[in-house]
């Protein structure tokens, strides 16, 4: 794998028009966008929790050819009690995925609904996700990880399919300096992703029991066949950073002819990237992948109190710079699906055309 020579960085501020209700941009879907097959551009997405579900969501209102690559290291919550008693990957973050791609009909919003809902009772189903447990039950019916997963998202109706990143649960370690409040200074090993998620002291790597994972088939096939690949937003060293440590799907994501695109948070996350910068999410990721390359980083300009610091971190990748409203407009820290799509939109439409595929 040979890192390209980094192209000058640039940073556009996207100034959408075609404003819809309450300012928002009217995204018109897969109009116009073609792949470089002359069809809609087939889009995989690589990450987990929320922060898929946030990219899914958008991805889904421009393109009808979407796969999402879910990672398979949680062990907590609902996932983790069926993934220790069962010997399972652990479906929740599939599951959300999963729900994100239902379509905004009745059916598909009643099925989001149905798989996402959780029984509480005084007993041992307490907490479980509907959705966790039609996943596993397919498991054991059919014993194909991703027959399930096409079956689940056929009855959902899902725009889109559904794959996980490995065929084998994995638990994920970081090496943390502070961990332990009274050696502010020792750097030590935490276990788990639920562990790692909420740790106290500062993130320097993680890794991946095995340590080299097989990665789906048909994960890898997605990427090398793609037109377009977007990572993240997401957990960073729990969600997005784990893909760049399967083996496989790193090579896939050096070998693809497609152009990568990087969503970066709309802010740190308390525990696990606190007080990091989004030039320094780009660090982290190149200190885990050094032959990455990237083709664009998309960020909220709100996000960004220097610009010129991220365009540098940027031109490290190969990468230009787009920065676009994709902010829910309540402040909180969460992605706007609709203003998500108008920014994957517009990156697809004006970097599609930008010189031949690689």
């Amino acid at each position: 794998m040979t890192k390209r020579s980094p192209r000058p960085g640039r940073l556009r501020q996207s100034v959408l028009p075609a404003q819809g209700g309450m300012g928002r941009p009217v995204v018109r879907i897969g109009r116009g966008i073609r792949g470089r097959r002359g069809t809609q551009p087939k889009v995989v997405a690589l990450g987990g929790g929320m922060g898929l579900s946030a990219s899914l969501a958008a991805l889904r209102r421009i393109t009808g050819d979407l796969t999402a690559v879910v990672t398979v290291a949680d062990d907590g919550g609902s996932s983790g009690r069926l993934r220790d008693e069962m010997g399972v990957l652990p479906p929740g973050d599939l599951r959300k995925a999963l729900a994100a791609l239902c379509g905004d009909d009745d059916w598909g919003q009643t099925w989001a609904r149905v798989i996402q809902h959780r029984f509480q009772s005084s007993g041992e189903m307490h907490g479980h996700a509907v959705g966790n447990l039609l996943i596993v039950a397919l498991w054991e019916q059919l014993g194909d990880h991703v027959q399930a997963l096409d079956l689940v998202g056929k009855l959902l109706g899902a725009h889109g399919r559904v794959l996980p990143m490995s065929a084998v649960p994995l638990e994920l370690r970081a090496l943390v300096r502070g961990h332990d409040p009274d050696r502010p200074d020792e750097v030590g090993t935490v276990r788990g992703q639920a562990t790692v998620a909420l740790t106290p002291g500062e993130v320097q790597t993680v890794h991946l029991e095995p340590h080299d994972p097989p990665a789906v088939p048909e994960a890898v096939a997605a990427v090398l066949d793609a037109d377009w690949v977007v990572l993240g937003p997401g957990s960073w060293f729990t969600s997005v950073i784990p893909h760049l440590l399967v083996p496989d799907l790193l090579e896939a994501l050096a070998r693809t002819k497609a152009r990568r695109v990087l969503s970066l948070n709309l802010a740190p996350q308390p525990g696990e990237t606190e007080g990091f910068s989004p030039q320094r999410h780009l660090e982290v990721l190149g200190r885990h992948a050094p032959k990455l390359a990237l083709d664009v980083v998309l960020a909220d300009k709100a996000a960004v109190p220097d610009a010129d610091s991220l365009t540098e971190a940027a031109r490290g990748f190969g990468a230009a710079v787009e920065l676009a409203p994709v902010a829910r407009p309540d402040g909180s820290p969460r992605h706007d699906p609709e203003l998500l799509a108008a920014a994957y939109d517009r990156i697809f439409r004006m970097h599609g055309r930008i010189g031949p595929w690689r």
